[in-house]
């Protein structure tokens, strides 16, 4: 596994807007980088977060918990579907695409001394609106940290 972590890049998502990340991350995914995001649960979510959390809740309802469609609460998980909703991840080159992405809650302790890189375009100092974070977002939907 070693190997692999040496060739990746690795995206520290602080502060980030969480769609304007997964795009360029799904672009650079299909042009073939191998990519590790952490600290995902400091990456952003634009809009009001009363709306945004009872839209989440009412989108939660839908579906069996044994038979899908599966909803991720862990903020690691949700930035992984947002990147795969910008993939095309029922072609091969999405699927491998896809498996050449990683994300962690935090800094894993093997990459702490690895230098990270963040997306200035993707940069929530841009938003004027509202803002809150992914990690806020996913206590509010139904996620405990302590798991």
């Amino acid at each position: 596994m070693q190997t692999t972590n040496q060739t990746a890049t690795i995206i520290n998502a602080e502060d980030l807007i969480l769609g304007r990340m997964a795009s360029i991350i799904a672009k650079r995914l299909l042009r073939g980088e191998k990519i590790i995001i952490v600290n995902a649960e400091k990456a952003v979510l634009s809009g009001k977060r009363k709306s945004k959390v009872s839209e989440a809740k009412e989108f939660l309802e839908v579906g069996h918990p044994k038979k899908g469609p599966f909803h991720y609460r862990r903020p690691d998980r949700i930035v992984r579907r947002t990147v795969r909703g910008m993939l095309p991840y029922k072609q091969p080159k999405g699927k491998q695409a896809y498996k050449r992405l990683k994300a962690f809650i935090g800094t894993p302790e093997e990459l702490k001394d690895r230098k990270t890189e963040t997306l200035a375009e993707a940069h929530a100092k841009k938003l004027k609106c509202p803002y809150f974070t992914l990690g806020e977002f996913a206590k509010e939907i139904g996620w405990n940290p302590s798991e």
